[in-house]
């Protein structure tokens, strides 16, 4: 079953929109499209370009409609547990965000964990009330930023394992 899943994405799909679409997935964002690309064997800067072109595509939409998601979510008994928690993680790194606004939210983007993200971060700046084109610049910077780390631990492991066999 999984090399079925695995031949239709390389094979239909291909190398290159896996990552793509990879990067734009919530949570898995630019910690799980670089380091895909690497394995699939494209060239960093290939990676690098389609992980944040694809990690940036949904954050202009993100930030205008995070607050409408949200009230959409809270509708329905089955996703109102999705948006509460949803808000609750967001809300736990306000604090750290709202005192230095632009700058917090770039760090908070910019640092490739669980939880720090584009997706994370456009979230938050719409519960925080950051402005939006502070906040797209905000991120954008930040997921370059996470771009580069990842792009430098994944590349860079790859380099290590191929010296080594």
């Amino acid at each position: 079953m999984i090399d079925a899943i695995k031949e239709f994405f390389l094979e239909t799909v291909g190398r290159e929109l896996c990552v793509f679409f990879c990067s734009m997935l919530p949570i898995i964002e630019l910690r799980g499209a670089i380091p895909l690309g690497a394995g699939l064997g494209l060239p960093w800067w290939q990676t690098f370009g389609l992980g944040i072109a694809g990690n940036l595509l949904p954050v202009p939409f993100l930030l205008l409609l995070w607050q409408v998601i949200l009230r959409l979510l809270r509708r329905f008994r089955l996703t109102a547990g999705v948006a509460n928690w949803l808000e609750r993680r967001a809300l736990r790194s306000r604090e750290r965000v709202e005192n230095g606004a632009f700058w917090g939210l770039l760090l908070f983007v910019a640092i490739p964990l669980p939880g720090t993200g584009a997706w994370t971060g456009s979230l938050l700046s719409s519960l925080t009330g950051i402005r939006p084109w502070k906040a797209l610049l905000s991120i954008v910077l930040g997921v370059l930023g996470a771009g580069i780390i990842m792009t430098l631990v994944s590349y860079g492991t790859v380099a290590v394992f191929q010296s080594w066999f």
